[in-house]
């Protein structure tokens, strides 16, 4: 085996004959680099397998040298002592190896071959310990998501009459959308929320789990006396039983994470509707989210439930309206993410809006069917792509044959 050695001489000729000759003898290719108290030394011509030092060399060359030597990196140091022998103690502290007289061939070439052993070996516990590394973090990214799931909701209610289907599709271990559903006023109303939070991964994971747990506690919880508004006007809307609940979670959230959280700079876009299963009725909030799409029987064009206010964790003490709809029978109510019209083909084309409402026009059946065939025309257009940003859509459905007869309205 020959073996690249670039010998480092402070001095021109300081290198002991015989050590070279011990090097030509083993075959070595040998290239001298002068250096001094002159200009920092420039590297070797080519990268060798070792560096071969005089001891008494300053520490600064063997670091303009072999920057890399610290972390494993780069050629392996190996000094050299003819005399002056207490030079050798602060690179044996450093962990270099070393020769010292009489310079034999065979006792070089056990100390290289030693030497890139040990370098092999480092490497191969380097790599080891990178692997163990790699597989706790995947561990933990696991039961984090593990952990994420439980905060979504086990069961979807389905109120007598209607259909409510969702998908939900992570772009990585952990998602910063979220979606959930639950029972207002002892099972009266359906409470329906969509949400992205800003940015992905582990950060944008835990303020998800922090807003969905503040908007379904304030709204399980909420009662017409802890009603938070600013002005009679607003008040005199909220006629409709689950607007209370509706506006306390959606403003008491916002004001949480403006007080709190303002500087990481993380919001989330949000639409929060309830419903009541009865009449078809839809009292919502829609925080800076894409619009919600109402269409089906009776609807000649499809209608867009627009922005009644900002994200939520943005501006403090911002009001939100609440905006009001209807759903009739056979009509369906589609929520989604940004990551349903921002898919992006293998050319970086955006699935848009126009695509959405093509499906959404095209669509004359259940929710489940509306949500199939956008997850069909998603899949054509993303084709090899990887998948941006997370997925979730939401389809409330009241089909044209009620399967039962449901609860009336009530005034609040």
């Amino acid at each position: 085996m020959s073996y690249r050695v670039a010998v480092i001489e402070t001095e021109p000729g300081e290198t002991p004959p015989e050590l070279l000759a011990a090097l030509h003898e083993i075959n070595a290719d040998v290239e001298i680099v002068a250096g001094g108290a002159g200009p920092p030394l420039g590297p070797p011509a080519a990268p060798p397998d070792f560096l071969l030092v005089p001891a008494a060399a300053p520490e600064r060359l063997l670091r303009e040298l072999n920057p890399g030597s610290g972390d494993g990196a780069g050629p392996a140091t190996v000094v050299y002592a003819d005399s002056g022998f207490e030079a050798l103690d602060r690179h044996v502290l450093l962990g270099r190896d070393y020769v010292v007289p009489p310079f034999r061939p065979w006792l070089l070439r056990a100390r290289f071959q030693t030497c890139l052993q040990r370098a092999r070996l480092n490497q191969s516990l380097d790599e080891s310990q990178a692997r163990l590394r790699l597989h706790a973090y995947d561990r933990e990214l696991q039961i984090g998501r593990e952990i994420q799931s439980g905060f979504l909701p086990d069961r979807i209610p389905q109120p007598d009459g209607w259909e409510i289907d969702v998908r939900f599709h992570p772009a990585r271990m952990v998602a910063g959308d979220f979606y959930d559903a639950f029972e207002l006023v002892n099972g009266r109303r359906i409470a329906i929320v969509v949400a992205d939070v800003c940015d992905k991964g582990v950060g944008a994971a835990l303020f998800m789990a922090l807003i969905r747990s503040l908007l379904r506690h304030t709204a399980e919880h909420s009662g017409l006396q802890s009603l938070i508004l600013g002005d009679e006007e607003q008040a005199a809307e909220l006629t409709v039983v689950g607007a209370t609940p509706l506006i306390n979670a959606v403003r008491g959230t916002n004001g949480y994470l403006t007080r709190n959280h303002l500087s990481q700079g993380y919001f989330a876009t949000l639409f929060f509707g309830v419903l009541d299963p009865g009449t078809g009725t839809l009292v919502y909030i829609n925080g800076g989210h894409n619009p919600p799409v109402i269409f089906g029987a009776g609807a000649a064009e499809p209608v867009t439930l627009e922005l009644t206010g900002p994200a939520v964790g943005v501006v403090p003490d911002c009001g939100y309206a609440v905006g009001h709809a209807e759903i009739g029978p056979g009509q369906t109510l589609l929520i989604y993410t940004d990551g349903v019209t921002e898919a992006r083909s293998a050319g970086h084309e955006f699935f848009g809006e126009e695509r959405l409402m093509e499906v959404v026009r095209g669509s004359s059946g259940s929710g489940a069917e509306l949500l199939d065939g956008l997850e069909r025309s998603l899949r054509v257009h993303v084709g090899e792509a990887e998948q941006f940003d997370d997925i979730t859509m939401v389809a409330v459905h009241r089909p044209e044959e009620p399967g039962g007869t449901g609860l009336a309205g009530e005034a609040a």
